[in-house]
């Protein structure tokens, strides 16, 4: 047989038998010649001692030039001892969805609390198993991620998009740790939305009316004015339970899986926050706020409603949080007390402070929240408070 040339290669006659054409230039490298005519090439080498078969694909999309050049790589791969084809099958093989069901199950579950888990599956399926489940790992492209994210943003869910790309990078790094891919596709593609802290706090006119506006809403402004008190999260609230709560002591308990920084947590209650729970009506022998057996949700349509109900319409629950902390410095209180009553484990208590210092500031948190009470008590009524019940 002649050498291989552009020419031969294009001009060569099928047979009735399938042919394979060997190139004198790249030994190993093989054109196949179907009796249908069709052609394509493979790479013969041995793993192991026993012969192995890599196919690289199908001309005239790949070349001769091409070939010889995927040839190569195949051959060197081979003479370090590795198994290409063996390899390919093995990628082949880790499709997305398997992949993040691994990732889920060796590293979620074993890292993340159940909430943070619950998020991190909800993004992966929604947005990366979703478009590209059946799909080998090692194929997903950096183009077809960047598309992903900038629809999100384009939809006008801009956080949705900075999250989605943080679960997915946590992704396709653990899958390179794995040796499942060997360079994550999301290297260098940036954050795909600004996002800017949020500084707002409702002035003691806005506090009053929402205060006002919630307590005509039932359970949901029972939460509202909880989150005034007490300066803590959304979730931790809403899904308080009734063995987290103990009214003799005026103490709320938050185990570390219910809270967003792994660290256990303790709320005391003022009187008025006392006041807010035992008038709450019992509808569920676990949650203490409840609509119907279960914690209380639909938010949104119910921010809406006290939007409208109280006017005051550019602000977010979350920010009630700030308020309070906002307040409790205006009237006094310690910022170390302020972290310790928001659990935070940042700022005073970073580093070597966090770890030597293990006061809980018990007595200066019930202090405060309670000099925070009556500051809202003032704020709502109108008059100064000893004790004033806000219900």
């Amino acid at each position: 047989m002649a050498k291989l040339t552009s020419r031969a290669v294009e001009t060569i006659k099928p047979t009735a038998l399938r042919q394979e054409i060997p190139d004198s230039l790249l030994p190993g490298l093989y054109l196949i010649v179907q009796p249908s005519g069709a052609r394509s090439w493979a790479v013969r080498y041995r793993h192991n001692g026993r012969p192995r078969k890599h196919t690289l694909g199908s001309y005239p999309a790949i070349d001769l030039k091409s070939a010889r050049a995927l040839g190569t790589k195949v051959l060197r791969a081979a003479a370090e001892g590795r198994d290409p084809t063996g390899e390919r099958q093995e990628q082949r093989a880790n499709t997305v969805a398997q992949v993040v069901a691994q990732f889920l199950v060796k590293h979620g579950q074993r890292r993340y609390r159940p909430r943070t888990f619950a998020e991190a599956e909800r993004l992966l399926k929604q947005n990366v198993v979703a478009h590209w489940g059946h799909q080998p790992i090692a194929s997903i492209t950096r183009k077809q991620l960047r598309d992903m994210l900038d629809r999100l943003v384009a939809n006008d869910t801009p956080m949705l998009a900075n999250r989605a790309h943080s679960i997915a990078r946590k992704l396709f790094g653990w899958a390179v740790e794995q040796e499942i891919i060997e360079v994550s596709p999301l290297v260098g593609l940036k954050v795909p939305a600004e996002e800017s802290t949020r500084d707002r706090i409702l002035t003691d006119q806005e506090l009053r009316v929402v205060w006002r506006a919630a307590g005509q809403m039932g359970v949901y402004g029972s939460l509202v004015q909880l989150l005034i008190l007490t300066g803590q999260r959304r979730g931790e609230i809403a899904g308080l339970t009734w063995s987290e709560v103990d009214l003799d002591k005026r103490l709320i308990s938050l185990p570390r899986e219910r809270v967003k920084n792994d660290h256990a947590h303790e709320i005391p209650l003022s009187p008025q926050a006392v006041d807010l729970i035992e008038a709450l009506p019992r509808k569920s022998e676990r949650y203490v706020l409840s609509l119907r057996g279960g914690p209380i949700g639909g938010f949104g349509k119910l921010k809406a409603r006290l939007d409208k109900a109280c006017g005051v319409t550019d602000w977010v629950l979350h920010d009630l949080r700030r308020t309070a902390a906002s307040g409790m410095a205006r009237l006094g209180v310690a910022l170390p007390v302020i972290e310790k009553i928001l659990n935070h484990v940042s700022g005073s208590f970073a580093g070597v402070v966090g770890i030597y210092q293990r006061h809980d500031f018990a007595g200066e948190k019930r202090a405060a929240l309670e000099k925070w009470a009556d500051h809202v008590s003032t704020i709502v009524t109108g008059k100064a408070a000893k004790v004033v019940r806000l219900r």
